[in-house]
Protein backbone atom coordinates (compact mmCIF):
# COMPACT_ATOMS: atom_id res chain seq x y z
CA UNK A 1 0.00 0.00 0.00
CA UNK A 2 1.17 3.62 -1.03
CA UNK A 3 1.31 6.08 1.39
CA UNK A 4 -0.07 8.25 -0.32
CA UNK A 5 -3.07 5.72 -0.17
CA UNK A 6 -6.19 6.92 1.58
CA UNK A 7 -8.56 4.62 3.78
CA UNK A 8 -11.99 5.24 3.11
CA UNK A 9 -14.47 6.23 6.14
CA UNK A 10 -16.76 3.80 6.72
CA UNK A 11 -20.48 5.00 6.32
CA UNK A 12 -23.29 3.39 8.56
CA UNK A 13 -24.28 1.99 4.93
CA UNK A 14 -21.63 -0.04 5.20
CA UNK A 15 -21.82 -0.98 8.41
CA UNK A 16 -24.87 -2.19 7.45
CA UNK A 17 -23.54 -4.19 4.63
CA UNK A 18 -20.77 -5.47 6.45
CA UNK A 19 -22.84 -6.72 9.48
CA UNK A 20 -25.51 -8.71 7.45
CA UNK A 21 -22.32 -10.69 6.50
CA UNK A 22 -21.36 -11.62 10.08
CA UNK A 23 -21.76 -15.00 11.14
CA UNK A 24 -23.84 -15.12 14.06
CA UNK A 25 -23.36 -18.21 15.52
CA UNK A 26 -21.13 -17.23 17.29
CA UNK A 27 -21.00 -13.35 19.16
CA UNK A 28 -19.13 -12.28 22.54
CA UNK A 29 -21.19 -11.50 25.20
CA UNK A 30 -19.01 -7.89 25.51
CA UNK A 31 -20.69 -6.95 22.27
CA UNK A 32 -24.68 -7.71 23.35
CA UNK A 33 -27.00 -5.62 24.66
CA UNK A 34 -29.48 -7.59 25.71
CA UNK A 35 -31.58 -11.04 24.41
CA UNK A 36 -34.90 -10.95 24.22
CA UNK A 37 -36.26 -14.65 24.53
CA UNK A 38 -40.16 -15.67 23.64
CA UNK A 39 -41.12 -18.85 24.72
CA UNK A 40 -43.83 -21.35 23.58
CA UNK A 41 -46.41 -20.42 26.12
CA UNK A 42 -46.05 -16.90 25.18
CA UNK A 43 -43.63 -15.60 28.22
CA UNK A 44 -41.27 -12.94 26.90
CA UNK A 45 -37.68 -12.83 28.96
CA UNK A 46 -35.71 -9.89 28.12
CA UNK A 47 -32.34 -10.40 29.68
CA UNK A 48 -30.51 -7.43 30.17
CA UNK A 49 -26.63 -8.48 29.37
CA UNK A 50 -25.73 -4.38 29.46
CA UNK A 51 -26.81 -4.06 33.19
CA UNK A 52 -25.16 -7.36 34.16
CA UNK A 53 -21.80 -6.40 33.39
CA UNK A 54 -21.63 -4.28 35.60
CA UNK A 55 -22.13 -6.65 38.75
CA UNK A 56 -20.49 -9.78 37.26
CA UNK A 57 -17.83 -11.20 35.06
CA UNK A 58 -17.87 -12.35 31.56
CA UNK A 59 -17.35 -15.61 31.93
CA UNK A 60 -20.07 -15.41 34.83
CA UNK A 61 -22.93 -14.43 32.26
CA UNK A 62 -21.51 -16.89 29.57
CA UNK A 63 -21.69 -19.75 32.12
CA UNK A 64 -25.67 -18.86 33.20
CA UNK A 65 -26.51 -17.83 29.70
CA UNK A 66 -25.22 -21.48 28.49
CA UNK A 67 -27.23 -23.35 31.33
CA UNK A 68 -30.30 -20.84 30.77
CA UNK A 69 -29.74 -22.16 26.69
CA UNK A 70 -29.71 -25.54 28.08
CA UNK A 71 -32.23 -25.91 30.66
CA UNK A 72 -34.54 -24.33 28.57
CA UNK A 73 -33.58 -24.67 24.58
CA UNK A 74 -36.91 -26.88 24.13
CA UNK A 75 -39.58 -24.65 25.28
CA UNK A 76 -37.42 -21.48 23.43
CA UNK A 77 -39.61 -20.12 19.96
CA UNK A 78 -37.41 -17.54 19.33
CA UNK A 79 -33.93 -15.42 20.56
CA UNK A 80 -33.02 -12.15 19.52
CA UNK A 81 -30.05 -10.99 20.24
CA UNK A 82 -29.36 -6.50 20.78
CA UNK A 83 -26.28 -5.73 19.53
CA UNK A 84 -23.97 -2.87 21.15
CA UNK A 85 -23.94 -1.45 17.26
CA UNK A 86 -21.25 1.10 18.80
CA UNK A 87 -18.77 -0.82 20.54
CA UNK A 88 -18.87 -2.91 17.37
CA UNK A 89 -17.75 -0.42 14.82
CA UNK A 90 -15.10 0.92 17.24
CA UNK A 91 -13.54 -2.03 18.10
CA UNK A 92 -13.45 -3.14 14.17
CA UNK A 93 -12.21 0.45 13.05
CA UNK A 94 -9.43 0.16 15.69
CA UNK A 95 -8.47 -2.94 14.62
CA UNK A 96 -8.98 -2.64 11.11
CA UNK A 97 -6.79 1.13 11.53
CA UNK A 98 -4.01 -1.46 13.26
CA UNK A 99 -3.99 -3.80 11.02
CA UNK A 100 -3.38 -1.37 7.49
CA UNK A 101 -0.55 0.75 9.59
CA UNK A 102 1.58 -2.54 10.54
CA UNK A 103 1.29 -3.81 6.82
CA UNK A 104 2.18 -0.80 5.12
Amino acid sequence: MSKNHKVKRISDEDWEEILNEVDMDFFPVEYLNSIIIKFENGTVWDIDINGSRKTHTLEDIEDTLDELFEEYEDSMETINFKLDLERIKHDLSRRVYRFLKTNK
